[in-house]
């Protein structure tokens, strides 16, 4: 008898554990509403940071594009009472370096947001081809120098 009553106790917590926890099927839909509300929220947030990144990006990178173009304007003056042998030498390279920096600023411009993670590789990417450029710069300058 004791056995019984102590199924039938135990029994009888476990089915109102489980009816107390199970919610109605309006309380289900409310917070799955909440949920795709918050998840909305989150992705806004996400997408707005994303396309402040990329702004950010263009601003610093528009910054070294015209560092460079600086450099190379100084430099064609520092060139110009060269020897004549020598100033064409550096015009080519200067060209070159101009050339590479003009195809970096309209690759930047011509870049659309295309998703993070690609984001992510083109910045990564422009950023070393970027550091390379500005290399070449400094190692051509202090060559003249």
């Amino acid at each position: 008898m004791k056995t019984i009553i102590k199924s039938l106790s135990v029994f009888a917590v476990v089915t109102t554990a489980v009816l107390v926890s199970c919610n109605s099927p309006e309380q289900k839909v409310e917070n799955a509403q909440d949920n795709v509300t918050q998840a909305n929220r989150d992705l806004d947030t996400a997408n707005k940071e994303y396309l402040a990144d990329i702004e950010s990006y263009r601003k610093q990178t528009a910054e070294r594009i015209a560092a460079n173009q600086k450099s190379i304007d100084e430099f064609n003056g520092r060139i110009a009472n060269d020897k004549k042998e020598a100033r064409e030498e550096y015009k080519k390279k200067i060209d070159a370096l101009e050339q590479k920096n003009t195809d970096m600023k309209k690759t930047m411009d011509d870049y659309k947001a295309d998703g993070k993670d690609k984001w992510q590789t083109f910045k990564a990417e422009f950023s070393k081809s970027m550091d390379e450029l500005g290399q070449s710069f400094k190692d051509l300058t202090a060559k003249k120098s």
